[in-house]
């Protein structure tokens, strides 16, 4: 699976004019599950993810992980992570299936909510509208192919 997460001051996932989901600090995490991807590399992703010291502590240094900061994170699928660029038009083939993919959208979903975040999510295969202000700016891409 790949993922990258920015750590906001706020973020929300609009669609067709409702909002959907909704955080104030946090992470927004967009995700992706690759062909081939089982419920293992969703877990692997989710502890990796709730574990990540990227929250600054009373020095101002990154050092809190979003459970120690007890802060919340915005789930949104996003299947373009799987972009094959070869060409100058990106294919998705490398993307799981979509069945499949919703299935370990839901499943990583699930194994963040389970490490004590709060959750919100958007809507897989949903034509959103994602909003966020980026803190910092940090910005980290991750692959469980290199975790």
């Amino acid at each position: 699976m790949r993922a990258v997460l920015q750590r906001v001051s706020q973020a929300s996932v609009t669609i067709a004019g409702t909002t959907v989901g909704r955080i104030d600090q946090g992470l927004l995490i967009l995700v992706c599950a690759m062909a081939g991807d089982t419920p293992a590399e969703a877990d692997r992703l989710a502890a990796k993810i709730a574990k990540l010291r990227i929250f600054k502590d009373a020095e101002g240094k990154m050092n809190l992980a979003v459970t120690d900061a007890g802060n919340a994170a915005l789930i949104v699928s996003q299947f373009t992570l799987a972009a094959d660029l070869r060409g100058n038009r990106p294919g998705f083939s490398p993307a799981a299936p979509p069945d499949i993919g919703k299935d370990l959208y839901q499943h990583f979903c699930s194994r963040i909510a389970a490490a004590g975040i709060a959750v919100q999510t958007g809507v897989f295969g949903a034509d959103m509208d994602v909003m966020l202000h980026n803190d910092g700016p940090v910005t980290i891409w991750l692959d469980t192919d290199s975790l």
